[in-house]
């Protein structure tokens, strides 16, 4: 696998091996070795897989307390993904970094604790699947605005306005949430 440097430290872009053929292909998600000697040595608790349609958009979320790490790829269908630094105490506070993440590249993305994250469908449908470091924990989950103009996040247009829960469409700015010292 390449594992790549983002312009966030500690966000990697990861590009498995596939090994394909006329019948198909087998690619390796998850070796536990391997990604260790990639310097990922992660321990997951709990795996997760969202089925979203066109123009859906997720995020930005994040846990205060349990922060999880994410490992995230797309099995089916398309998806900008986004990851935010909220560590206050960093040099890159409020900025991001986005990769299309799709069926047909098969990169995945670590987002690790201390990042807000979402992603938005740019397929008619897109299947989502997360490899998570920490438990759900709903007390603790917190969210971003999408749109804060302090962060800019460059979203792909779609041709659809973007679909989002109560909970992501009346979440704070940047500037008002609770985030990471």
């Amino acid at each position: 696998m390449i594992v790549t440097d983002t312009a966030l430290p500690g966000v990697k872009l990861i590009e498995p091996k596939v090994f394909g053929d006329d019948r198909g292909f087998f690619i390796e998600t998850w070796n536990a070795r391997s990604f260790a000697e990639a310097g990922l040595d992660l321990a997951f608790v709990q795996d997760n897989h969202s089925r979203s349609a066109k123009g859906v958009l997720r995020g930005l979320h994040y846990q205060l307390q349990n922060p999880q790490g994410k490992l995230v790829r797309v099995t089916s269908g398309a998806v900008f993904d986004v990851a935010v630094d909220i560590r206050h105490s960093s040099p890159h506070f409020g900025q991001w970094v986005g990769y299309e993440l799709s069926d047909a590249n098969k990169r995945m993305l670590w987002v690790p604790p201390g990042f807000a994250h979402g992603f938005l469908v740019l397929s008619d449908t897109a299947d989502f699947l997360y490899k998570c470091t920490a438990l759900y924990d709903p007390p603790n989950d917190r969210g971003i605005r999408w749109d804060d103009p302090a962060i800019g996040i460059a979203w792909p247009d779609t041709g659809v306005t973007p679909a989002l829960s109560g909970k992501d469409a009346s979440a704070p700015l940047l500037a008002a949430a609770e985030v990471f010292a």
